[in-house]
């Protein structure tokens, strides 16, 4: 499995699509025309520990809707990512079993290093 979930208007998402290049075998998923399923957000939690991790604190809602003032469990966080697109931290990366997610330098270069490999 080949998929880059992504925001196809985030300047971010688009200067890391360009770095990875992926070719024609990787799925290329807008989450705002398709948000992410449960069973892929289960699957991307196991390989990264817990919803949180995959929970984007930086969007805009997370501060609109007073959810910073609140202690959110992992059930939260994967409720508010079914529910909303702007709370995945993007972009999630999946190659095989390895899985990049956000735009940290770090994460970016492996996922560079392993569409490029």
């Amino acid at each position: 499995m080949k998929k880059i979930y992504l925001l196809n208007a985030c300047s971010t998402c688009q200067r890391i699509l360009k770095a990875i290049s992926p070719g024609d075998d990787v799925e290329l998923i807008n989450i705002k025309e398709t948000n992410i399923d449960g069973e892929t957000l289960d699957w991307l939690k196991e390989k990264v520990g817990s919803y949180e991790g995959l929970f984007s604190k930086k969007a805009m809602k997370y501060r609109s809707m007073g959810l910073h003032e609140r202690t959110l469990t992992e059930a939260d966080y994967r409720n508010y990512m079914l529910e909303e697109y702007t709370f995945l931290k993007r972009p999630f990366c999946i190659n095989g079993d390895e899985v990049f997610i956000g735009n940290t330098k770090l994460a970016v270069e492996a996922a560079v290093k392993s569409f490029n490999n």
